[in-house]
């Protein structure tokens, strides 16, 4: 695994706070020399932002970030680059672990963070497997739990807890006695193409021992010992080759494998590598052979790498990767796709039943007056959010294609109709107790029937616009 040089920063989120502490707790128990930087947003109201930045052992040092724009996401996101940077610059921080406060989505941070030049090598979001239903169902406005960052903040907790689930490759998984089959069933079927990774509810972990450097494939680069007063360590991060991680205090003194600053010799009484033979140090010692101690898994997942351009395409509508087909555990997901437009009224007045079919829906769909717009679905808690997000690539002149990303050309090409394109209804509905049927029949009766749909696209452009009222149009 190659891991870009510099200070390797892992983003941990989530409304479940004590599964989110827990696995904080246990990536700093896997990884000595790391330090988590938490910004506490409740105490926006009194118009700051609370900066805590704390290791293993405690607080190591507490401030204050005034709100901006009487937004506390706003500060966060001025003084999180620049902590990052004090921590990197100096030179003693192994993983920057940082973790967000319970509303605050890991999108817009990931993408803050890489845009302040700091390498994101893995977004994790912690999950109690008991509550995703429970949060699923919350429509409750986050202002009503004292959880909006901004007075203007206007988000609900399920559609809060569904994008900071959709959005993290990883999930740390916490115990949870009161999860069973169909609890764990949801997640797997809400974010199938997520790892999971087990935590602790105590955060506990077999902390490599002091002085222990890891590589990424579980095996620690050869002992060393720290000389004493020793400087400061501008390479001490992750090999771009070897991905050496240096655990334990004190700085990382050369240990014969190439670094981020670039390649270095073997220095006397080191071995030259995994598996070489020991040989003699000046004053006659042999070193011995390298000690093999497994990555853990969560420490693996936070240093696995993470592209933020790409798990933005993965959540845009246009070419999200939405779950497949499932059903198992009373918990099913319908895949429900068609190339016919909606007719604007009859599915106007089938939203309440459609937003309440299932626990989590989302998808984009195609209305029969609006032929060129892609309008995106977004339900979870009873609540529904519907946009436009641009044109369909059908519509838009050949000349415009180039300046569309290939992420979203291989999505259209995937749905291409010879006569429609990329327009198309792509829904999908994921709930226990799915009444799939019922929902497929609702769907059905929504879309243009024979007569409408022969009239053409002209006759469909003078429907009802039910929707303007909706979209604000």
């Amino acid at each position: 695994m190659a891991v870009p040089p510099g200070l390797p920063v892992v983003i941990i989120g989530g409304l479940h706070a004590d599964a989110r502490r827990a696995a904080v707790a246990q990536l700093l128990a896997e990884v000595p020399g790391s330090v988590v930087l938490h910004h506490d947003l409740a105490t926006a109201a009194a118009g700051t932002v609370v900066r805590t930045v704390r290791d293993a052992t405690g607080v190591l040092d507490a401030g204050e970030a005034p709100l901006a724009n009487d937004c506390a996401c706003c500060a966060l996101r001025e003084d999180l680059v620049p902590e990052l940077e004090r921590l990197a610059d100096a030179g003693r921080t192994t993983l920057a672990v940082v973790e967000l406060w319970d509303s605050v989505e890991p999108k817009a941070m990931a993408e803050v963070i890489t845009a302040g030049g700091l390498t994101v090598t893995g977004v994790i979001t912690a999950v109690d497997p008991a509550l995703v239903l429970p949060y699923l169902g919350n429509g409750d406005d986050l202002a009503d739990g004292g959880l909006a960052a901004a007075a203007t903040d206007q988000r609900t907790v399920a559609d809060t807890f569904a994008r900071q689930l959709e959005y993290a490759p990883v999930l740390a998984i916490a115990e949870s006695p009161e999860a069973d089959d169909e609890d764990r069933e949801l997640l797997a079927q809400l974010h199938p193409t997520a790892r999971q990774v087990p935590i602790s509810s105590a955060g506990r972990a077999d902390a490599p021992e002091p002085g222990d450097r890891l590589r990424p494939d579980g095996s620690p680069a050869p002992h060393t010992s720290f000389p004493p007063g020793g400087g400061s360590a501008p390479d001490a991060g992750l090999s771009p080759e070897l991905g050496g991680f240096p655990l334990g205090d004190g700085p990382a003194p050369d240990t014969g494998f190439p670094h981020a600053g670039g390649g270095s010799s073997p220095g006397p009484g080191h071995a030259t590598g995994p598996g070489s033979a020991p040989h003699p140090a000046d004053d006659g010692l042999t070193v011995p052979p390298p000690r093999r101690r497994p990555l853990p898994p969560l420490a693996r997942a936070a240093l696995a790498g993470f592209d933020v351009e790409a798990a933005a395409a993965a959540q845009h509508p246009a070419c999200a990767l939405l779950p497949a087909e499932a059903d198992a555990h009373g918990v099913s997901t319908l895949v429900w796709h068609r190339c016919r437009p909606f007719h604007p009224e009859r599915l106007y007045a089938a939203l309440e039943d459609l937003t309440c079919a299932a626990a989590r829906s989302r998808g984009r769909f195609w209305l029969a007056d609006k032929p060129d717009t892609l309008f995106h679905w977004d339900a979870a808690g009873g609540a529904l959010c519907v946009e436009s997000v641009g044109p369909w690539l059908a519509s838009l002149p050949d000349a415009a294609w180039e300046m569309v990303p290939p992420v979203r050309r291989a999505a259209a090409a995937l749905d291409w109709h010879a006569e429609h394109g990329d327009r198309c209804q792509h829904l999908v509905f994921t709930s226990p107790g799915l009444d799939r049927d019922g929902l497929e029949r609702l769907l059905e009766s929504c879309l243009l029937t024979d007569a409408e749909y022969a009239a053409g696209r002209d006759a469909w452009q003078r429907l009802p616009h039910a929707f303007d009222a909706l979209l604000e149009v």
